[in-house]
């Protein structure tokens, strides 16, 4: 069967994929038009929601890092203690819904591959559910569905249970257990103030994590993002967030301090059958490892592009793959955050309307 044409393929419906399509749509692009300039949104889940509606039913509105609302439209007032896997993804859905932007769900793109090299030729979307033929791809589908795993010495051997926090739920499972919990950014932390109150918990991190007490204000913001957008520009991967912004103090974070669960300790050199070989030869016992070592981005569709450098990354400047200007990456690098992927998912709008022309 013949790939479908469209103008724009948006693949991935989180803040930056709803970001890219509502903007189309403002701009005239219409979803499926067999005559105006046309897009589709394709989502990999089930439902609306994005990352969020798979985060740990404990993670509440009044500690969720990170909301910023889509465009034109305010995250509704909630309660503090509700749970953020319950209110956002119905944001979500109802935004899809009040702009008609007729996501197709679920469908996994398996592949994006050039059916010719003309400027003007178009990018072929294989999936599950067919293939399209996009004038422009706007890859949008973040990092959940790839959540980064160090391998260290005896890993297989480890007796307990080893997760994600890709894969968490809530601290209840362990409690009375010790949770080696690994890693320096936000979750590790958020994990380990409240899975320390039911559990004994061990944390490490490969480097000592220093703590920046002032506000992250907009001129740290800037500096910090200045700094992704030449990594990605290289051609490196982006790095985490905690890399370029640093560990400033949050609730959870000085609620741990208070009380005394705040700890680091260096990393362990491999893990045991039940427990953890520190760096001096003692062994830290471990009923459980959790792995807060974040996430690497979902592109392993874009690999018949031919992009990635040596280094491991696509180069990338203001969102737009450098060696493949029919292809945007968003909510990737520099736009990882909420507010960066909504204006990242502007600026590609704004850049396919720029340079569209009659089919």
């Amino acid at each position: 069967m013949q790939p479908a044409p469209v103008d724009v393929a948006v693949i991935g419906a989180g803040q930056a994929g709803l970001s890219a399509a509502y903007h189309l749509r403002r701009r005239g692009f219409v979803p499926a038009s067999p005559t105006d300039p046309s897009f589709i949104v394709l989502d990999a889940d089930a439902a609306p929601g994005g990352a969020w509606q798979h985060r740990w039913a404990s993670l509440r509105m009044g500690t969720v890092n990170g909301i910023h609302e889509l465009p034109g439209a305010p995250v509704p007032p909630a309660d503090p203690h509700a749970s953020s896997r319950d209110v956002l993804p119905a944001y979500f859905a109802d935004y899809e819904e009040r702009h008609d932007l007729r996501v197709l769900r679920p469908v996994t793109v398996s592949a994006v591959r050039r059916i010719d090299d003309s400027p003007s030729g178009r990018l072929l979307v294989q999936s599950d559910q067919g293939a399209w033929a996009a004038r422009y791809v706007i890859n949008a589908t973040g990092t959940w569905r790839r959540p980064f795993w160090p391998h260290y010495p005896g890993q297989e051997r480890f007796a307990g249970r080893q997760l994600h926090v890709h894969d968490y739920v809530s601290a209840d499972e362990f409690a009375g257990l010790r949770v080696v919990i690994v890693g320096a950014g936000i979750s590790a932390v958020q994990l380990l103030e409240e899975i320390s109150r039911v559990a004994d918990t061990f944390w490490v991190t490969r480097h000592e994590v220093v703590w920046d007490a002032t506000e992250f204000d907009t001129a740290a913001r800037v500096a910090a993002i200045a700094g992704v957008e030449e990594r990605v520009r290289r051609g490196l991967p982006p790095g985490s967030v905690i890399s370029v912004t640093g560990q400033h103090w949050t609730p959870w974070a000085q609620a741990a301090q208070d009380r005394g669960v705040l700890v680091r300790h260096p990393m362990f050199a491999a893990i045991e059958e039940h427990g953890v070989r520190m760096p001096d030869g003692t062994v830290e016992p471990a009923d459980v490892i959790l792995w807060a070592t974040g996430f690497r981005p979902d592109i392993a569709h874009l690999a018949p592009l031919g992009l990635r450098t040596a280094a491991g990354g696509i180069r990338v400047a203001n969102g737009r793959a450098i060696d493949e200007p029919r292809l945007f990456l968003i909510g990737y690098g520099p736009s990882q955050s909420t507010v960066g992927a909504n204006r990242a998912g502007r600026d590609a709008a704004r850049a396919v309307v720029a340079e569209s022309v009659p089919a």
